[in-house]
C-alpha cells in the first residue's frame, strides 16, 4: 500500500501511524505545506492521510495553499481512496463532502471522553473501540456533518467527533 500524507506543522507529524505504516511494509509519502512541498498526482497514493494544525481551514488568506489542499481532497474523494482526515484535516474532508466548518460554542483543549453513537458502535469503522474512552482535542471548530456521512462518535462539547463517508472516508476531530 502507498500511504501519501499532509502536514501542515513541523510539531504536527504522523506519529503511531508511521510506526504502524513501516512495520506493516508500506511505503510512505508526504506533502509539507510549512515547506512548500508540491501536492503529488492522486494516482501516487492509495491512502492519503490529512493531519491537524492551529489554523482554521477558512484562512486561505493566510495559508493559500488551503484552497490547493481542499482541491486535492476532494479529487482523492472522487476517485475512491481511502482517507482519514484527523482534527484540522477532518474538517477539510467535512468541508469538501458539503459540510459547513463553524466556531464550536466551546473549544475543547485537553483530554475529553468520547462516545461511540450508535452508528459507531455498528460502524465497521469503529466498533473494536470502546463505548466511551478518553482522547485528547485540541479544537475551537466544528462541523455540520456532511449529507451521505455517519456520525460515528460524539462529546459532550462537540456532537461531530468522527465520521464516516461510504466506508472509506473517515474524519477525526480528537
Amino acid at each position: 500500500m502507498r500511504l501519501h500524507y499532509l502536514q501542515h506543522v513541523p510539531f504536527e507529524d504522523l506519529a503511531n501511524i508511521e510506526v504502524w505504516a513501516r512495520n506493516k511494509g508500506h511505503r510512505i509519502s508526504q506533502t509539507r505545506f510549512f515547506a512548500n512541498e508540491p501536492l503529488p498526482p492522486v494516482e501516487a497514493f492509495d491512502w492519503l492521510v490529512v493531519l491537524g494544525g492551529p489554523m482554521n481551514i477558512y484562512e486561505e488568506d493566510r495559508y493559500p495553499w488551503l484552497a490547493d489542499e481542499k482541491r486535492f481532497i476532494a479529487q482523492a474523494v472522487e476517485r475512491k481512496k481511502v482517507v482519514l482526515g484527523i482534527c484540522l484535516g477532518a474538517q477539510l474532508l467535512a468541508d469538501v463532502l458539503g459540510g459547513k466548518v463553524v466556531k464550536n460554542a466551546h473549544k475543547e483543549i485537553g483530554w475529553f471522553p468520547v462516545s461511540l453513537t450508535g452508528e459507531g458502535q455498528r460502524s465497521a469503522v469503529t466498533r473494536n473501540l470502546p463505548q466511551r474512552f478518553p482522547a485528547f482535542h485540541w479544537h475551537g471548530d466544528t462541523f455540520h456533518l456532511p449529507t451521505g456521512c455517519e456520525r460515528l462518535a460524539e462529546s459532550e462539547a462537540c456532537a461531530n467527533q468522527a465520521f464516516a463517508y461510504q466506508g472509506r472516508a473517515v474524519g477525526l476531530q480528537f
